[in-house]
């Protein structure tokens, strides 16, 4: 099996950036990856830390080892990422939790590997308190910040690390990477281009047929809402947020398995660290669970909108034409925006950690009240 940095076929420069730097065991101790969504950042976070934890000696991610399985699974106790959790970026009090964690030991690897996503949310009062150990952190310690542009994110952050800047990719790039990673028809492969954003997360959508169900939930809600009422509208809601956590099960009996198999010879203190982690995962694995729904929406209205404009060219969602058409025939342009602009503002309240099924509710209601409305 390959690593995951042989699979960066979209940012081959990052790709071989990387592979150079691993192999010459020359990596830096804080890399910050810039570059719009859906460019791959977090693929390449993830295929570097892959890397750096490989657990067969000369090698820097061969893919097979327990370590690299491990890591390319999102399971690997000693890879940590972590999210904003308020509305006005990191907390004060996640910043505290993530220094005293990084003094900690390695649970399984040598070293230990700190994804920050959304690096422009971390603000002064939790930034200073990490610029120390981001110049000099523990032997072993490697951080990769993710973030949009430099100039979004703090000066004293940027100036120590690594930058490494991400190209945007053309979603008919990105499609066909996905097609021949995959083995995948080009229509499925647009479609998981337009749910999970970048290519390494697309082929994953491709292989899970419990996130394609979430799809399918969510194509059906949006479907039904010409002749909904309240309750159906609820019902909607409620089907697809089951859809979206039914891929949870696994994650939730991976986790349980590692604690187990880790119990006889880890400290009572370790034990609650990977306990700690387990929860950060599931919780950031819901999160990216309900994008991936509200950018389903997104995608399908995005396809009524071309038919109703004339726009040249194919649909992405070539799957549901049915659905496509009978939401054109009843729509205006100028309701489809409306709509779009509920799906924005639900990717928004997410992000500052309303109850995604409350979010989803409000999207589905602001969605029948712009298709509906001339």
């Amino acid at each position: 099996m390959p690593g995951l940095l042989s699979q960066l076929d979209t940012q081959p420069r990052v790709r071989d950036f990387l592979a150079r730097a691993a192999g010459s065991e020359r990596t830096s101790q804080a890399y910050l990856f810039l570059g719009a969504p859906g460019s791959g950042k977090l693929d390449a976070a993830w295929a570097l830390a892959q890397a750096l934890l490989c657990e067969r000696e000369g090698e820097h991610g061969c893919g097979a080892c327990d370590g690299c399985v491990r890591v390319a699974r999102h399971t690997h106790p000693d890879v940590h990422l972590l999210q904003p959790e308020s509305a006005t970026g990191y907390l004060i009090a996640q910043t505290r939790a993530l220094l005293e964690e990084v003094a900690l030991a390695p649970i399984r690897a040598a070293g230990k590997v700190y994804i920050i996503d959304r690096a422009e949310q971390l603000r002064a009062n939790t930034a200073n308190a990490l610029l120390k150990t981001l110049e000099e952190p523990p032997s072993g310690v490697t951080f990769i910040l993710l973030g949009t542009s430099a100039d979004a994110i703090l000066s004293t952050i940027v100036s120590r690390c690594q930058c490494v800047p991400f190209r945007t990719i053309a979603p008919e790039r990105a499609a066909a990477a996905v097609e021949r990673a995959a083995a995948s028809t080009p229509a499925r492969s647009r479609v998981a281009v337009a749910v999970a954003g970048s290519p390494a997360r697309a082929v994953e959508f491709l292989k899970s047929a419990d996130r394609q169900a979430a799809r399918r939930a969510a194509i059906t809600a949006v479907d039904s809402l010409l002749h909904a009422d309240e309750a159906d509208i609820l019902a909607s809601a409620k089907e697809v947020i089951l859809a979206t956590d039914a891929p949870l099960a696994e994650v939730e009996s991976t986790q349980k398995a590692v604690l187990e198999q880790n119990a006889d010879y880890l400290s009572r203190g370790a034990l609650k660290q990977l306990e700690d982690r387990n929860k950060r995962e599931l919780t950031a694995r819901k999160r990216s669970g309900i994008m991936e729904v509200l950018a389903s929406v997104r995608s399908l209205l995005r396809d009524v909108l071309t038919r109703l404009e004339g726009v040249p060219g194919g649909i992405v969602n070539a799957d549901v034409p049915d659905t496509v058409e009978r939401l054109a025939s009843r729509a205006s342009a100028t309701g489809v925006l409306h709509a779009l602009d509920a799906v924005a503002l639900a990717e928004s309240r997410i992000a500052r950690n309303v109850t995604p099924q409350l979010a989803l509710e409000v999207m589905l209601f602001d969605i029948r009240k712009g298709l509906t409305c001339p």
